[in-house]
Order: C-alpha cells, then structure tokens, then sequence
C-alpha cells in the first residue's frame, strides 16, 4: 500500500513556527497583525509583497546577503530552521526568520544546497530555476523580545515589522515563513 501523502498548509500559522524554537514566544516576541494600511514605509515596501525576502532586502541595503543559521531540526518530513540575515559588505543584521520546508517537495540539487546552510533560501531557489510563487499571509507590528532585541542588536521592546509567508514549489505549498525585518528609520513625510 502507498504511503499516504503529507498533509500540507493551506495557510500559514504564526504560532506552529513559532512553537518549532520557543516554548514561550514573548522570549522572541510578541505580535500584533496589522491590516497593510496600516504598515509604515520603509517597512510595507520591505513586506508587503510577493516576492522573495532575499531579492527584496538585498535591493533594499544595496547588498547581497548571507545567511547565519542559528539552529535548525528535521521532525517527520520537515527541515526547520532558524536564521539571521546580514548584509555581505559589513555583517549588518537585516532580517530574523522561522522556516519550515517540506523536503519532499524540493528538488535536488536545491535540496542538497539548502540542507549545506550556506546560502539564503531565496537565492538557492532563484539559481536553481524552481518554479515557485510566494503567498503573502498576515503582516505583524512586532515587540522584540530578549531574543530578538539581543539579535537584531537592539533595546528589548523595540517596534519592527514582519510577516507569514508560504512559497510554493512546483504548484505545492512547500516552505513555510516567518519574517522579520531589522528595525530601520521611517521614510520622512513629504506633507
């Protein structure tokens, strides 16, 4: 008899990601949605889309970006991982991330590649041509937390911003997301 298929995320949940690395979330953070109206510039151009964090964050700083996991898993099917983003050029942090990736639903070599914890996710799907699409799911006003402040080398209870994401490989919701981008100044009004 076949092995039954994995049931797979119709949607992305906040707290299972979480739950992955923190027993209690207010070490990391705490999260309050936010409708997109009501995200700030520059944060809303840096999240509020449906693209790759990679592709957006290296526009962003000017930069191409490395990847630092902090601590990854495998549980049943799943890779999970946590990890820091930082600007090539002079290892400033710019993003914070959960990840879950369904490895059935990745393709070798990028399988391979992202297992080796060397490059940012993004950019291993991106050079290895895997059809993909990202699914923006929820926005977040964040309070960082001891464990994000620490991190993001910023006072606990500073305000930031991230989101839930889920890509698709091949048409399969394949990699789960939580993505939280380092602090930056607000855009100045031109009122």
């Amino acid at each position: 008899m076949p092995e039954p298929k994995p049931l797979l995320p119709n949607d992305v949940s906040i707290e299972s990601l979480l739950a992955i690395f923190y027993a209690e979330q207010t070490q990391l953070a705490t999260f309050q949605k936010s409708p997109a109206d009501q995200v700030p510039e520059p944060y809303a151009r840096l999240l509020n889309h449906t693209s790759h964090m990679t592709v957006t964050v290296e526009e962003y700083y000017q930069d191409t970006v490395d990847v630092r996991v902090l601590r990854s898993q495998f549980k049943q099917r799943d890779y999970c991982r946590e990890i820091l983003l930082s600007t090539h050029r002079d290892a400033k942090v710019v993003q914070y991330g959960i990840v879950r990736l369904h490895l059935d639903l990745i393709p070798e070599p990028a399988r391979s590649e992202i297992l080796a914890e060397s490059k940012p996710l993004g950019r291993v799907l991106i050079e290895r041509q895997i059809l993909r699409e990202v699914e923006l799911f929820d926005l977040f006003r964040i309070a960082c937390g001891p464990t994000l402040a620490e991190l993001l080398e910023v006072p606990h209870g500073t305000l930031t911003y991230g989101r839930t994401a889920l890509i698709h490989c091949n048409q399969e919701p394949a990699i789960e997301l939580l993505e939280i981008v380092a602090p930056v100044a607000p855009v100045a009004s031109s009122t």
